[in-house]
């Protein structure tokens, strides 16, 4: 089953039209454009022609049978694709060095036999991710550049293939969307894009029923993280902290102190994005240390 990347969505909203409905446990693959959708056709080109309505698109929503509010979604990355161009931009204004970018400017960058061709001949292995993935928002619809407990543009480099990610459910079905891929992007995220690109992404997704969970968590082979946003990045990094700390309580039957200074000894804060309306932080433990 696939979903194709002419199903687009702009703000992630419980009055969007599903594009597929499948059964728990089903594979699907969503076709995704590039954050500028598809835009940016050559070095050189100029922002300001560009349609900023069309930024940052998702594909989807995907309705999943069964989910309802107060469920948790499960949905595992089986593979991320990528194409073989991608785009990276510099904005006045935009990213932690905006106030020093006087020239917008964008630059294509080929992808190919594994690596992203940067800048001053310097090329970087391949680290695909999601940018965007979340579901539709119980109250009124988020932009998909917006991210929160629903998921939406979390930036997190950490959400890969072979990951799995859980997110909240607050209307029936779901409604699952992902896009805004990244053939390489650090922590922060800090000129405003990634290597920005088009690709495809196979999920595998599950309902986990009754299980209700107050912000997006995800695991991958050696870690599991809980994920806040917030306008403000220190309370972004203050509710994933007190995330875990509540989740280490309830499953080692720890004392609030206990569960506090073993997260101080083992656990890391680490930032995922500052860019966005909202910025996002993760906090990440040993995988075996807890579980969903």
């Amino acid at each position: 089953m696939r979903i194709p990347r002419e199903s687009v969505i702009y703000s992630m909203d419980r009055a969007n039209a599903p594009v597929l409905w499948v059964e728990p446990g089903a594979v699907v693959t969503f076709e995704t454009t590039d954050a500028f959708g598809g835009q940016v056709q050559e070095s050189g080109q100029a922002l300001a022609a560009l349609d900023w309505s069309r930024v940052n698109p998702a594909t989807g929503p995907l309705y999943v049978e069964g989910a309802e509010p107060g469920d948790t979604l499960r949905v595992d990355i089986l593979s991320i694709e990528v194409a073989e161009q991608g785009v990276m931009a510099a904005i006045p204004g935009a990213g932690l060095f905006g106030d020093r970018v006087r020239d917008a400017e964008v630059k294509l960058v080929p992808l190919s036999g594994g690596r992203a061709m940067l800048c001053a001949g310097i090329s970087v292995p391949l680290k695909p991710m999601i940018g965007v993935i979340g579901v539709a928002p119980a109250g009124e619809s988020e932009g998909c550049g917006v991210p929160g407990r629903h998921g939406g543009n979390m930036d997190n480099a950490r959400i890969t293939a072979n990951t799995t990610l859980y997110l909240p459910v607050f209307v029936p079905g779901a409604l699952l969307a992902l896009g805004d891929l990244h053939a390489v992007m650090g922590d922060g995220e800090v000129m405003v894009t990634g290597v920005e690109c088009s690709g495809e992404v196979t999920v595998r997704v599950d309902v986990l029923k009754g299980m209700s969970i107050p912000n997006p968590r995800h695991e991958d082979a050696e870690f599991f993280y809980t994920i806040a946003s917030d306008v403000d990045l220190d309370q972004a990094v203050r509710r994933a902290a007190n995330d875990m700390l509540d989740l280490a309580m309830e499953k080692l039957g720890l004392s609030l102190n206990e569960a506090g200074m073993l997260l101080s000894a083992l656990g890391s804060t680490e930032i995922c994005q500052v860019v966005d309306p909202k910025m996002t932080a993760r906090f990440a433990v040993p995988r075996w240390l807890v579980r969903v």
